[in-house]
């Protein structure tokens, strides 16, 4: 999230990311008291979009209990490094502590401004992760085994207190000062309802990282599920997936099934046979010889291929019925569907060529991701009234309707029509989690991985987030650890694509 002098909140911003699933991110290296303030106003911000304004005073304590340790600790590795001892090394830790807090508070600006040229960062992150608030803190200065026991001998102590005033008179630090407001940071959490458990402090990958993780709300999350389920369920105009597919899937399910009959069995229906060869022999397959039969389709793409292209082209027609108005919002869409699934194959092929049904499953996850904003989105402004008159029967008012539909779970949405009708679970498991790869089953976190970062490069691209935007434990899973590494990444996909669009593939 980009910041001018004056530290301006841009409110869209903050509705957009709680919109969208987007984080919201802020690096500083100094951390100046206006700064610190700055992230205060989109803590505030970002808590009255998801209708927890009650939770402000509380948390915005506990972001500045977290980023002033962050500050500290980036400080300390400054500190330690000019008199030559090692933070790592408890001798050293225990020498270094000692004048640590007098020799920094003397020459403050002095340390703040060595932090500035050896990128040592502070960064703020807040996102909507499923049904879930992530706050996170993150320094890039690996914590030390005695920073870590510390920490976690403050939470052990914080169990000890029922209140903050209990705290303050037994617990007193002049060490470092920090052990006072983690304990107070724990009570403040309890006395939001939450448990010491939705703190987490770990090391990994050269960052510290400070992580508060609570529920919105599981009263507005029933509400969010309630209006996902009705919604589906108020489409009657959506029809059954194509009979012609759904009985070419029953034969490419079975065993017995000879290759010669399934290509007999899709060769049998010209318009789809059409459809076919022309998916496989897109560029985004990049196929050396163009296939002219389904019998050269079957054979080059596997049955695994054919089904999912199957997928994808009885998806295209029902979410695009003959005489569809193509509206300016769903051109918009389905034109970054297409983007997404050339995008997710071709990253799957190149960073998970070991494992081939990420690989064949990657083009129609990314093409389907969205499929039920799409659904949503376009839908006639009669579903809409119908399901507020719906909900409004079940309790839920105007006002609450309004708030709830901006921020309605478009993901649950496509994944509970993908089960409708029937898709392998695959598909299902990535439209459901392409936001939050890392909720994804183990077997398919490769896959939700792909199609998550095919459809951040296109953001990024379109210059709506910025690298420090893109979760950092997806970017670390699948390599991609440096700007310069995901912007090449980035840069080749796109020229790839737009080889294909001249061609007119």
């Amino acid at each position: 999230m980009n910041t001018s002098a004056t530290y301006t909140v841009d409110y869209s911003k903050v509705q957009r990311a709680v919109q969208s699933g987007l984080p919201l991110t802020l690096t500083t290296y100094k951390l100046p008291h206006e700064m610190e303030m700055y992230m205060g106003e989109i803590l505030r911000a970002f808590l009255k979009e998801i209708h927890r304004e009650e939770m402000t005073e509380y948390l915005t304590y506990s972001l500045s209990e977290l980023v002033g340790n962050a500050k500290k600790a980036n400080t300390k590795r400054v500190y330690f490094k000019e008199k030559g001892l090692d933070v790592h090394n408890r001798r050293d830790y225990l020498e270094g502590m000692k004048t640590f807090k007098n020799d920094t508070l003397d020459n403050i600006q002095h340390y703040l401004d060595e932090q500035e040229k050896q990128e040592l960062y502070v960064r703020m992150i807040l996102q909507i992760r499923g049904n879930k608030v992530r706050i996170e803190v993150r320094n890039n200065a690996s914590l030390s085994y005695f920073e870590y026991v510390r920490i976690h001998d403050k939470l052990s102590r914080a169990q000890q207190y029922k209140s903050v005033d209990q705290a303050l008179k037994q617990l007193l630090d002049d060490s470092e000062g920090a052990g006072l407001g983690l304990v107070i940071m724990i009570l403040m959490l309890k006395k939001l309802g939450l448990s010491e458990e939705c703190y987490q402090v770990l090391s990994e990958r050269g960052e510290t990282i400070s992580r508060l993780v609570f529920p919105i709300d599981v009263e507005l999350n029933k509400s969010i599920s309630l209006i996902s389920s009705e919604f589906v369920n108020l489409i009657d105009e959506l029809p059954q997936f194509p009979e012609n597919i759904v009985a070419i899937n029953r034969l490419l399910d079975n065993p017995m099934a000879k290759m010669s009959d399934i290509a007999e069995k899709i060769s049998n229906d010209v318009s789809l046979t059409a459809d076919l060869l022309r998916t496989v022999n897109t560029a985004a397959f990049a196929r050396t010889n163009r296939c002219r039969s389904i019998g050269d389709a079957v054979k080059l793409v596997g049955i695994r291929g054919i089904k999912n292209m199957l997928f994808s082209i009885g998806s295209i027609k029902n979410l695009t019925p003959d005489g569809d108005k193509q509206t300016a919002r769903k051109k918009e869409l389905w034109t970054h569907a297409y983007k997404t699934a050339f995008y997710s194959y071709n990253i799957a092929r190149n960073l998970f060529s070991d494992e081939r049904e990420c690989v064949e499953d990657s083009y129609v996850c990314g093409l389907l991701h969205d499929m039920g904003k799409i659904i949503f989105e376009t839908s006639h402004p009669d579903v809409i009234e119908k399901l507020k008159t719906l909900l409004a029967g079940k309790g839920v008012s105007n006002e609450m309707f309004e708030k709830l539909i901006a921020g309605v779970d478009h993901s649950e949405i496509g994944a509970l029509i993908a089960e409708k009708w029937n898709f392998p679970e695959p598909i299902i498991a990535v439209i459901r989690y392409h936001h939050t790869p890392e909720e994804a089953p183990e077997a398919l976190r490769s896959l939700s991985s792909v199609v998550y970062l095919s459809d951040m490069i296109l953001h990024y691209q379109a210059g709506e987030i910025s690298f420090d935007e893109i979760d950092c434990d997806v970017l670390s899973r699948l390599r991609l650890t440096r700007e310069e590494q995901f912007k090449t990444l980035s840069d080749s996909i796109r020229v790839a694509f737009e080889a294909q669009e001249k061609s007119g593939q």
